[in-house]
């Protein structure tokens, strides 16, 4: 039990050692669109993408020289673009407003230019929906239906995974950097079947900066 106890300490000791973490924000634009299954006899329908723009709190943690933690709080516009097939095309669009939670693994090689890879689950809650345009319906291919109006009550609940990959630059405690980022979202936010399936991905363009708030400590 006591050297339970001691190789514990030890761990941890070690952990401390190269414990490092910095709070920031994070700026850019997300990229997104959805795909969806009308019924289970109908193939897979894809849709045109929205972008916006998206903001987040960040806290990075580090406690391995080159392997850590990452905890964002973010803001984030999901939505759709649905065109009908005549020559002046119509169009639906929708809009998700989600508090998205990413918790990611991270990985850099480099100290004061670094190239960086992350990747990790995250989960979510809706905010709202909007059907900002609404020129269609009653296609022969059932169009996704309404979100933002009075009775359609999309799920609240989001979760999917993310991958990304960036550089960054440290100047001092600050420290600067560029990611593209790729996520995946299983959540379908139909409540009613009216739809089978549903599910999105985005694509960002962020720019973050770090402050340190807890130095490093060397062996």
């Amino acid at each position: 039990m006591r050297i339970s106890a001691l190789i514990f300490l030890f761990v941890l000791l070690g952990m401390e050692a190269f414990s490092q973490t910095s709070v920031g924000i994070r700026g850019g634009y997300a990229s997104s669109s959805f795909s969806y299954r009308p019924a289970a006899n109908i193939r897979n329908q894809s849709t045109e993408s929205i972008a916006k723009p998206t903001f987040s709190l960040v806290v990075e943690h580090f406690n391995a020289k080159n392997a850590g933690v990452e905890l964002n709080l973010q803001l984030i516009t999901l939505g759709f673009r649905q065109l009908n097939d005549a020559d002046d095309p119509l169009e639906n669009r929708t809009e998700f407003d989600y508090l998205k939670i990413p918790f990611l693994a991270s990985f850099y090689a480099g100290r004061s230019g670094r190239f960086q890879v992350k990747i990790g689950p995250h989960v979510g809650y809706l905010l709202g929906a909007r059907d900002v345009q609404r020129e269609f319906e009653n296609l022969s291919i059932p169009e996704i239906p309404t979100y933002g109006g009075e009775g359609d009550n999309p799920k609240k609940f989001m979760y999917g995974i993310n991958a990304g990959a960036g550089i960054s630059k440290v100047f001092g405690k600050s420290a600067l950097a560029a990611e593209v980022r790729f996520s995946y979202d299983f959540t379908n936010p139909e409540s009613q079947d009216r739809i089978f399936d549903m599910n999105s991905t985005t694509l960002e363009l962020g720019l973050s900066y770090l402050f340190r708030v807890r130095e490093r400590k060397e062996p």
